[in-house]
């Protein structure tokens, strides 16, 4: 078992962000999993080059024109 340092401000915002039925160490432990969890997804995302970004900024625009011409 190890201790660690933190500020009252830090140990708030933890506070705030720990779940009723978890300690500090469970909410530190699914904090650290799920960085990397994110890293992991985000590494298996293949690369979008500018041409598709254009390409989905067109549509999404076409979408909200649409919406808008229904309401």
């Amino acid at each position: 078992m190890s201790t660690i340092r933190v500020t009252d401000e830090v140990k708030e915002r933890l506070r705030d962000l720990k779940r009723d039925d978890e300690s500090f160490n469970d909410l530190l432990d699914r904090l650290s999993r799920s960085e990397k969890d994110v890293e992991a997804i985000a590494e298996s995302i293949p690369s979008v080059d500018e041409k598709e970004i254009e390409q989905m900024d067109e549509a999404r625009e076409r979408l909200n024109e649409s919406l808008e011409d229904r309401r």
